[in-house]
C-alpha cells in the first residue's frame, strides 16, 4: 500500500480522554475512533492488525478440532429465562424489544444459545465429543467503558463451547482450550500466564484466566518466577493425547490476581514471587450441565440412558487483544507490533520523493517486495524526512527500509527493525536478498 493512498489520519497530540497506552497509541496511529462511549469504528491499519489476530485465533481453534460457526448477535430473552440468568445478569446486558413486543437481548456470551442449537440437533453419544466456536462482536453495557478497547462496551471476542459425555471427556475438552490459549498468545508474541479465578455469571466451579504481563496492565498480579521460564507446546503437541500432564505442570505453580492473593498465606518465597501487574486476554471455564439441563440438552447414552451434556466455554477477547499487545510492546515513540500481528511487515521510506534516482529505486524495491509476496507500507509522500519517521515508529511496523539520495550515490539503503538493534545499510542486491529470506524463498 503507497503511503499516499491509505486513510491513516495519524495525531500529534494525545487526546484527552485517553488514559492508556494502547489507548493513546491506537488513536494517534490512525487505527481507531471513537464512535460513542465504549464503541469503536475500525480504520484501515487497525482492522488490518484485528483480521491478523482473529486469524491466529481461529487457526489454533481449527487445529484443536474446534469447529467455526456463526451465531446472531439478538439472542431472544425466552432462551436466558430458562438458564435463569435473564435478571440475574444484571444492567450489562442490553436489553431490547422489537415492533412485536418480543424481548430481546444483544448477546453479550452465547452459552444459552449454542446449548438451544444442540439441544434440537443432537441426539446421541456416538456424535460426541463436539466443540463450535464463532467469532462475533458482542455488547456489555459497562457502566464506565473506558482505556479504549481495553474495556468498551462492544467487542470482538471468539467464544466456544464443548459438548461431552461425561466429567472425564468435559476435562479433556477443558485442557485442550488451555493448551490452544497457551499457543494462541504465544504466536502474539506474548507471555499468557493461566491464573485460578472466579467463575462469575458465567458459572461452574472451575475456571482460569490467561493474564499477559504489561507494565501498564490493569491490575497486579503474583506468580512464582518458574512460570515464566516454561516452554508453551509446540505444533508436535497431540490434541488427542492424555494432557493433564501438560495442565497439572503449568498450575503447579502459584499465580494469583490481585483480588485472589493473599500475601500471608502466599506459599511462594519473596526472591522466587514475582510481582507485576497483567492485562486478562482470555477465560476459560468448565460449568457442567448448568445450561444442558435446563435447556434439554440430553443424549441417549451408551446404556440407553438420557444424559445431559457436560458443557464448558471458553473466551477470548480478540480486539481487546490488539490493545493488550500494544501495552505490552511499546515504548516512547510509538508501537512495536511483533511480526505476528503487524498490519504492514515493512515500511519502504523515500527520504526524497520527486527525485529521480529515489523514485525510481523506491518503486523498483516496492514492487520487488509485493512480488514476494510480503505486506508493504511504501511513504511516497512529498513530506520531510522526520515526519515520515516519527510516522514509522509511531504505527510501529517491525522492519523500516529507508531511500535516501545520499545512500543511493553508494548503491545502499538502510534496514533497521524496530524493536531495537543496529541500523545496517545494505546494498540494494543485499535488500533484495534480505527481502527474498524472510518470504522464505
Amino acid at each position: 500500500m503507497r503511503r499516499s493512498r491509505l486513510f491513516l489520519p495519524t495525531l500529534r497530540e494525545t487526546p484527552a480522554e485517553a488514559q492508556i497506552v494502547s489507548h493513546r497509541l491506537m488513536l494517534r496511529a490512525g487505527m481507531v475512533r471513537q464512535a460513542s462511549a465504549g464503541i469503536y469504528s475500525w480504520l484501515p491499519l487497525g482492522l488490518r492488525v484485528l483480521k491478523r489476530v482473529e486469524q491466529i485465533v481461529r487457526e489454533e481453534q481449527d487445529a484443536s478440532g474446534a469447529q467455526e460457526i456463526l451465531m446472531p448477535t439478538i439472542q431472544s430473552a425466552d432462551l436466558w429465562r430458562k438458564s435463569g440468568r435473564y435478571e440475574d445478569y444484571g444492567k450489562e446486558m442490553l436489553r431490547i424489544r422489537d415492533r412485536h413486543d418480543r424481548d430481546l437481548l444483544y448477546g453479550p456470551t452465547n452459552e444459552e444459545l449454542i446449548t438451544d442449537i444442540l439441544a434440537s440437533d443432537l441426539s446421541s453419544y456416538r456424535d460426541l465429543p463436539l466443540n463450535l466456536y464463532h467469532i462475533q462482536w458482542k455488547f456489555r453495557d459497562e457502566v464506565r467503558p473506558r482505556f479504549g478497547v481495553m474495556r468498551g462496551r462492544e467487542f470482538l471476542m471468539k467464544d466456544n463451547y464443548s459438548f461431552d459425555l461425561d466429567f472425564a471427556a468435559a476435562r479433556h475438552s477443558y485442557n485442550k482450550m488451555f493448551v490452544a490459549y497457551l499457543r494462541t498468545f504465544k504466536r502474539m508474541g506474548l507471555k499468557a500466564i493461566p491464573m485460578r479465578a472466579d467463575t462469575g455469571p458465567i458459572g461452574g466451579d472451575l475456571s482460569h484466566e490467561f493474564v499477559v504481563l504489561a507494565d501498564t496492565g490493569e491490575s497486579a498480579v503474583f506468580c512464582d518466577k518458574a512460570l515464566l521460564e516454561m516452554d508453551v507446546p509446540g505444533a508436535e503437541l497431540d490434541y488427542d493425547a492424555d494432557l493433564q500432564p501438560v495442565i497439572d505442570k503449568w498450575t503447579a505453580y502459584y499465580a494469583a490476581t490481585d483480588d485472589m492473593h493473599v500475601a500471608d498465606k502466599c506459599p511462594v518465597g519473596e526472591d522466587q514471587l514475582v510481582t507485576a501487574r497483567g492485562i486478562e486476554v482470555g477465560h476459560i471455564f468448565y460449568f457442567g450441565t448448568k445450561y444442558s439441563e435446563p435447556l434439554g440438552a440430553v443424549v441417549q447414552g451408551p446404556d440407553g440412558k438420557r444424559v445431559a451434556l457436560e458443557m464448558g466455554s471458553y473466551g477470548i477477547g480478540v480486539s481487546r487483544l490488539a490493545g493488550a499487545i500494544i501495552e505490552a510492546s511499546h515504548d516512547d515513540k510509538g508501537i512495536i507490533w511483533p511480526e505476528s500481528v503487524a498490519p504492514y511487515l515493512i515500511g519502504l521510506v523515500n527520504l526524497k520523493s520527486g527525485d529521480r534516482d529515489c523514485d525510481t529505486a523506491g518503486d523498483d524495491l516496492y514492487g520487488f517486495i509485493q512480488r514476494a509476496g510480503l505486506s508493504v507500507l511504501y511513504d511516497d509522500r512529498n513530506e520531510r524526512a522526520g515526519g515520515k519517521f516519527a510516522d514509522m515508529e509511531l504505527i510501529g511496523l517491525p522492519w523500516r527500509i529507508t531511500i535516501g539520495p545520499r545512500g543511493l550515490k553508494n548503491g545502499k539503503v538502510e534496514l533497521q527493525p524496530r524493536a531495537g538493534g543496529a541500523t545496517d545499510e545494505l546494498s540494494l542486491d543485499e535488500i533484495r536478498n534480505w527481502i527474498t529470506a524472510k518470504a522464505g524463498g
